[in-house]
C-alpha cells in the first residue's frame, strides 16, 4: 500500500456539516434540446425525463437520453430504442438502494446491450445500429456506447471530457486485433487491380465498426458489448452533447461547445447541427441532443467560456484530486469543482464485464441468467467464467451464470464457435 496520501484532508466539522446537508441535497434540474437533419431517416432518439423507479422507502427519478444511428435499414435502431431501457431495468434487482442501483448500472447496461442484440438477431433481420445511451441519476452520469456516436461533457468550469468510445476499425487497433482473432477479416474495399479505397472494414459485410447492435450478416465478432463510463459532477453541473457521427465527422468536441455557449439546449442543438452542415454538408443523418445539468431552482444561465487548454486537454480525461493535505479552517474550505470518475471499462469480454466486486446477491438476481434474465434451475446455469483462460482468480463454479443460449452467444462473440467448426472440418 502506498504511504503517499492520495486524498485531500477535510476538516471533521466540514464532514459533519456535509453529512447533515446530504439529507437535503436536491437533484439537479435537467433541461434538454434536440435538433436533426435527416438524409436517410435512420437516426432515432430516446428522451425521457423523470423516469420513476420504486425503492424500498419510496420513489426516485432518473433521466434517459439515447441516440441510435441505424445502418442498412432502420429496424435495429427502432427495436433498440423501444427495448433497451426495459432490458436495463430488468437486469437490476428491484430492492436496491440508490447507491447500489448506481453501482449496478454498468453491469446492467452490458447485459441489456447483449440481450437487445440477441433478441433482435433472433428476428433474422440484418440491419444494425450504433448506440449512445445516457442515464442521469442525481449528479451521476452513466454512459454506454457501441459504434461511433459520441457523448461529451463540459463541466461548469469549462473542462471537456469524453464519456464514450469510438469503435471505428480505422482508428482502434485493439478492436482490429480482436476482430481478426475472433474470425473476421479487416481490410479496405478492393476495387480490383490491387487498388484499395475507403476506411478499414470488417469482412464479410463491409462494416467499418467493430461494435454495434444487430448486423447479424457481418458476424457475431461484431459485438454489442458497450464501453461504459460513469462520472459524478459537482453541484455546479455541466452540459452534455450527445450526437451521431454526422456531427463528429465535421466538428471536434471543443468546436461543438464553443459554437453554442450562451444558448438554451434547444437552440444549442440546432446551432451544432447548423455548424456541422456548414462544414461538411448533409452527407449523413445529423442528430444532436444537448442536455444541461443545472443546480436546482436556477435559470439555465449561459455556461462560462471554456478555459483554453493545450494539446493535452483531450488526452487528460479527468483531473486528479490534489494530494496535498489541508489544515484550513472550516470557513476557508471550498468544495472542489471536479468531475469524479466512478467507473470505466471497455472490454469486449463478458467474463470481465459481468464479473463483480460487489456481493452477487446485490448486483444480480439469483437463479436467473445474467444476460437475458430467464430463470435457471440451480445447477443448470453456466458460469460466466467457464472456459476462461484466467485461472488465477476466476473459478468456473463462481457466478454470475448464463443460460445455455446466452453462453452460445458469448462463445460466438469470442470466436469460439467458429474455432470449433474449423476443428470439426479439419477432422
Amino acid at each position: 500500500m502506498s504511504s503517499r496520501c492520495e486524498h485531500q484532508t477535510v476538516p471533521l466539522s466540514v464532514l459533519l456539516k456535509r453529512e447533515l446537508a446530504s439529507e437535503k441535497v436536491e437533484k439537479p434540474d435537467i433541461v434538454h434540446g434536440l435538433a436533426n437533419q435527416s438524409k436517410k431517416g435512420e437516426d432515432f432518439t430516446l428522451l425521457k425525463n423523470e423516469c420513476q423507479r420504486a425503492m424500498g422507502d419510496g420513489v426516485t427519478t432518473f433521466s434517459v437520453f439515447g441516440i441510435f444511428d441505424g445502418h442498412n435499414g432502420s429496424q435495429a435502431a427502432i427495436y433498440t430504442k423501444e427495448n433497451l431501457l426495459n432490458n436495463v431495468l430488468n437486469a437490476i434487482p428491484s430492492d436496491l438502494n440508490r447507491d447500489e442501483w448506481i453501482a449496478a448500472l454498468p453491469r446492467a447496461l452490458v447485459a441489456a446491450f447483449v440481450k437487445t442484440d440477441k433478441d433482435f438477431q433472433a428476428k433474422a433481420r440484418t440491419s444494425g445500429t450504433t448506440v449512445t445511451f445516457v442515464i442521469i441519476e442525481g449528479w451521476t452520469i452513466t454512459v454506454a456506447s457501441v459504434g461511433d456516436s459520441r457523448c461529451v461533457l463540459e463541466s461548469a468550469e469549462g473542462g471537456i471530457y469524453y464519456l464514450s468510445a469510438d469503435h471505428r476499425l480505422e482508428c482502434n487497433e485493439e478492436e482490429r486485433n480482436r476482430v481478426t482473432a475472433s474470425g473476421g477479416e479487416v481490410g479496405r474495399l478492393n476495387t480490383g487491380g490491387g487498388a484499395e479505397i475507403g476506411p478499414l472494414r470488417c469482412w464479410p459485410g463491409g462494416l467499418c465498426l467493430s461494435r454495434s447492435i444487430g448486423d447479424m450478416d457481418v458476424g457475431e465478432f461484431i459485438v454489442p458489448v458497450p464501453y461504459v463510463k460513469q462520472v459524478k459532477l459537482s453541484a455546479a453541473g455541466g452540459r452534455l452533447i450527445i450526437s451521431s457521427d454526422g456531427v463528429w465527422d465535421a466538428l471536434t468536441a471543443e468546436m461543438a461547445f464553443d459554437c453554442c455557449h450562451g444558448m438554451a439546449p434547444d437552440a444549442a442543438a440546432a446551432q451544432i447541427v447548423k455548424e456541422a452542415l456548414k462544414a461538411k454538408g448533409l452527407r449523413d443523418d445529423t442528430t444532436c441532443v444537448v442536455v444541461d445539468i443545472l443546480p436546482p431552482e436556477k435559470p439555465a444561465a449561459p455556461l462560462p467560456p471554456p478555459k483554453k487548454a493545450g494539446k493535452g486537454m483531450f488526452k487528460s480525461m479527468f483531473r486528479k484530486k490534489s494530494s496535498e493535505s489541508s489544515s484550513q479552517l472550516d470557513k476557508e474550505y471550498i468544495e472542489p469543482d471536479v468531475v469524479e470518475e466512478l467507473f470505466e471499462d471497455g472490454s469486449a469480454w463478458l467474463s470481465e464485464r459481468l464479473d463483480t466486486k460487489y456481493p452477487l446477491c446485490n448486483m444480480f438476481k439469483l437463479f436467473t441468467c445474467a444476460v437475458c434474465q430467464v430463470e435457471i434451475k440451480p445447477g443448470e446455469g453456466i458460469s460466466i467464467h467457464a472456459g476462461s483462460s484466467n485461472c488465477g482468480k476466476l473459478r468456473h463454479w463462481d457466478g454470475p451464470f448464463l443460460c445455455a443460449s446466452c453462453q452460445e452467444k458469448k462463445e460466438a462473440m469470442e470466436g469460439k464457435r467458429l474455432g470449433d467448426r474449423r476443428c470439426s472440418e479439419s477432422d
